[in-house]
């Protein structure tokens, strides 16, 4: 085995242990803000959705300038430090008892993320050979999927004895990655040039097809975050306990075990990219619509198996479909402006999210707020359909398997 080849084998092992740490502290804290602010401490829903959407805006909205950092000084000093920053993010979170201080905590966490998130997936596009890319985004999304169940377990089962404990654990598994990566993380360089940070940003900036890709996906990320906000809190009124929540994160570590490997693998042949992410936001949009109207667990979980699968078919798209489209010159960079959509998405999805459950309540409409994010679904599909029409593609760059 040539030392090149050596160095991507170990380094698919190396990125299977550092996402596991990185998606269990992250699910131990996140998916339980909404009951502890909401529910428990009674703040209104739009408060907690400022702090979720501020810790997505500020990860993924300055994830390019991290990417672009890391394209210039490699990835190991950019993740060991972004870890840091989210371990105190949560350390603070545990005594968040006003909303200022809530969004700072998030805000910390949304600067680490910043940092190590971008040059964490261009490690990924380095290491990974481009016809395998599709297959190890699917094990990921598998992993995160377990992760978050075990993650989300946990949380739960702290949460009854203190929130604090909650936030420590999840801080104490954000240092261990941290210490992970520093010990182990060779120093590798995320791009084929030593570029300036400004060259890196122009080169992409300058790609008018990769910027309007990443913006039309802002109403896609809309409807996929509610899985952190809207959906545990509906979960929660309707069983009348937060326990319940774990049952919702358990639905999803189901299918992605069973489907989503299997689904990209027959997938990835038949279907171009383009058109594998836009059959799953279809249902994603689709389960969305109706779950303002159910009474019932066994009709929410329904409809959350069927937003789940469209997830899981869209996601893996999604992510090989961003790698493809990156120039290898500036792969932190790419990797870093990719998240846009989601910083955009997430910000709006939160904070419109939040404004529309309290709207909805207070006006006796409960399905306000997902039919609104089903019409954002629909016009997001048009805006994708437009997008990689037959005559606005370059012949051949998105086939099926590329």
């Amino acid at each position: 085995m040539s030392r090149v080849s050596q160095a991507r084998s170990l380094g698919k092992y190396f990125l299977l242990v550092d996402n596991m740490l990185v998606v269990l502290g992250f699910f131990v804290v996140f998916p339980l803000i909404s009951i502890r602010f909401v529910d428990q401490m009674g703040w209104a829903a739009l408060m907690v959705g400022i702090a979720l959407g501020l810790r997505q805006f500020v990860q993924q909205g300055l994830g390019v300038f991290g990417g672009a950092i890391a394209d210039r000084f490699g990835a190991k000093p950019m993740i060991v430090t972004g870890m840091l920053l989210r371990a105190a993010g949560f350390a603070t979170m545990a005594v968040a008892h006003e909303p200022w201080l809530l969004w700072f905590s998030c805000f910390l966490s949304g600067i680490g993320g910043t940092l190590f998130d971008p040059p964490r997936t261009a490690l990924v596009v380095k290491l990974i050979r481009p016809q395998h890319r599709g297959r190890f985004f699917s094990i990921l999304m598998m992993q995160d999927s377990a992760g978050a169940v075990i993650g989300a377990l946990l949380g739960s089962w702290l949460l009854q004895y203190d929130f604090r404990l909650v936030c420590a654990t999840g801080a104490v598994l954000f240092m261990l990655c941290a210490l992970f990566n520093g010990l182990y993380l060779p120093a590798w360089k995320l791009s084929t040039v030593k570029a300036p940070v400004r060259e890196g940003l122009g080169r992409v900036l300058r790609d008018r097809r990769f910027v309007t890709y990443v913006l039309t996906l802002t109403g896609y990320y809309m409807l996929a975050v509610q899985v952190m906000l809207m959906l545990p809190i509906m979960v929660n009124d309707i069983a009348g306990t937060p326990a319940a929540v774990k049952w919702m994160y358990a639905i999803e570590a189901s299918l992605s075990l069973t489907l989503l490997y299997p689904i990209a693998r027959w997938s990835e042949r038949r279907f171009r990219l383009e058109h594998r992410l836009m059959a799953g936001l279809l249902l994603m949009t689709l389960s969305m619509m109706p779950i303002g109207l159910v009474n019932s667990l066994q009709q929410l979980f329904m409809l959350i198996c069927t937003f789940y699968i469209g997830s899981i078919i869209a996601e893996p798209a999604r992510e090989t479909l961003s790698a493809s489209l990156a120039d290898a010159r500036a792969r932190g960079s790419y990797m870093g402006f990719s998240r846009l959509g989601l910083a955009l998405g997430g910000a709006l999805g939160y904070t419109g999210g939040g404004w529309l459950f309290d709207a909805g309540k207070a006006l006796s409409q409960p399905e306000l707020p997902w039919m609104m994010l089903g019409a954002v679904g629909f016009i997001t599909l048009v805006a994708l359909w437009w997008q990689f029409s037959s005559k606005r593609l370059s012949s051949g760059m998105l086939e099926p398997g590329a």
